[in-house]
């Protein structure tokens, strides 16, 4: 089929330079405002190479704007770049594993958007990028990938060429379309924003932004001494102090809140018949989508403070590259402060085909015995540096051997709450573990979206009749999840339980 190459928007250059301008911001500063009257050698041709290098990078940027073009027809990208070393990646539609949109405030200001098809493979070229895209483009090329991935009958849609700005009508009757189909599982409450701010302790954050605002205001106009006067003059009054702890704490506060909504105010959890979608954010706005099918397992996640508020957080383990946004260890999370029966029930209602069953069993009585008999390396190699060092601590000379003591009781405690919250089932297509101490995750698999499993017993788990088992999923890591000192006869059940997957994968 004959098709057409395409430049990248013009924006990209802009966007280009502007990424280019905040890198440089510090250098401008310092060398031409700082050190504005200096006639040393070395700031003056500092000055010479910064502003060569800067005009080597904006010819670099225009450069590579003019030499990079894309193509598409009915099975794959076609990328292009460089004029006397050229370069072409052909990337397959079937590659296509998740789809992420960032519509940060310059794309904003310009009704654009950003676009990252990721796949499965590795390294910078893992996924294909359209940095500055119109939303009507974007939202076309989502939908002929969607078509050509479901249908081979996509050739109608590629006579019509991507224009910038050209397709807005009938793409957003499409997207219209689209979005009715759509089932929205969850959008937070202003309660939900709320409790998220003090769970997330976002309040805390506000520390270091001051602090970091008072080092640069330091730097440049030397208010260290000035402000040393003041705190003297603040501590030697009682009701001074306590008026700012309160004013601290109120805007601490509201800073949290106010971060928190920027971030959490927009969130929608959405999905389709086939695929999931996620979107955040107020001023910089992302949305993630992935393939169900993708879904390899999923992880509920609690921490202590979760646990105490009844939250928890879902995290999907996909297939597929989760590499291009700069929050890359959000973006395959629900939201992160569900209520713990909603996140139960949002994985039945999203995926119908995993369950999360509530009832598991416990480890046996013997594996807390063996765990606590385990020797720690830990624990034994500080002892040793303890013992070898003694150091005095609260003016005490054998203080060390209170410290070992102190640390001992800690190892034994976290080993007897991950005995209590370690728990499994085994059934049907599913496997489900808990484990952790402080911070517990709850895995579930089906059984053919496992690619290996690994049974080990160790002369002591032998003796006790326990051994250890661990799963292996398809990710980025690989990912891999296990349990010890389950009892021998699920050890055999586990490995039973997996050669029967064979009656489920179909070998293409």
């Amino acid at each position: 089929m004959k098709t057409r190459r395409y430049r990248y928007h013009p924006l990209t250059i802009l966007l280009q330079l502007g990424r280019l301008a905040k890198n440089a911001i510090f250098f401008v500063i310092y060398l031409f405002v700082i050190r504005v009257g200096s006639e040393s050698s070395f700031i003056v041709y500092g000055r010479y190479i910064f502003v060569l290098a800067v005009g080597f990078s904006i010819c670099s940027i225009i450069f590579k704007w003019l030499t990079s073009t894309y193509e598409l027809d009915d099975r794959s990208f076609h990328l292009y770049k460089g004029n006397f070393n050229k370069s072409e990646r052909t990337i397959p539609f079937s590659k296509i594993q998740n789809i992420n949109r960032h519509t940060s405030l310059f794309h904003r200001l310009f009704k654009m958007t950003s676009v990252s098809f990721e796949t499965g493979m590795t390294g910078e070229d893992a996924a294909v990028k359209f940095e500055v895209i119109s939303q009507a483009e974007a939202d076309r090329i989502e939908a002929h990938v969607a078509k050509t991935n479901g249908s081979d009958e996509s050739e109608e849609w590629a006579a019509v060429p991507p224009m910038h700005g050209v397709i807005e009508a009938t793409s957003s009757v499409d997207s219209e379309n689209t979005t009715l189909e759509r089932m929205i599982h969850f959008t937070p409450t202003k309660k939900d924003i709320i409790k998220a701010s003090f769970t997330s302790l976002s309040f805390l954050l506000f520390i270091p932004v001051i602090i970091s605002f008072y080092n640069k205001i330091n730097d440049i106009f030397n208010v260290g001494e000035k402000a040393g006067g003041i705190l003297q003059s603040i501590l030697s009054s009682g009701w001074l102090i306590i008026t700012i702890v309160i004013a601290f704490f109120i805007v601490s506060t509201i800073f949290g809140i106010v971060r928190t909504f920027f971030k959490y105010g927009k969130y929608e959890i959405s999905s389709d018949h086939e695929r999931i979608y996620i979107t955040q954010g107020i001023v910089d706005e992302t949305s993630f989508s992935i393939s169900k099918d993708r879904i390899q397992a999923i992880e509920i996640e609690q921490s202590m403070m979760k646990r105490w508020l009844g939250l928890a957080e879902v995290k999907l383990i996909s297939a597929g590259s989760l590499e291009s946004n700069k929050n890359r260890h959000e973006i395959n999370s629900l939201y992160p402060f569900l209520p713990i029966q909603r996140a139960y029930d949002m994985v039945s209602e999203i995926l119908p085909s995993y369950q999360v069953t509530q009832g598991m069993t416990r480890l046996p009585p013997k594996a807390l015995w063996l765990r606590v008999l385990r020797p720690s390396w830990f624990w034994m190699t500080v002892t040793a540096g303890l013992f070898y060092f003694k150091p005095m601590i609260f003016q005490m000379k054998e203080a060390w051997w209170v410290v070992a003591a102190i640390l001992l009781m800690i190892v034994l405690v976290t080993r007897w709450l991950d005995f209590l919250n370690t728990r499994y089932t085994l059934h049907d297509r599913f496997i489900q573990i808990k484990t952790g101490s402080l911070t517990t995750t709850l895995f579930i698999s089906k059984r053919d979206k496992i690619i290996e499993v690994k049974v080990t017993q160790s002369k002591l788990q032998k003796l006790l009749g326990l051994a250890s088992i661990g799963t292996i999923n398809r990710a980025k890591p690989v990912h891999h999840t296990g349990i010890k000192d389950v009892p021998s006869g699920l050890a055999e059940s586990f490995y039973k339980w997996y050669i029967g997957r064979s009656t489920e994968i179909t070998v293409k």
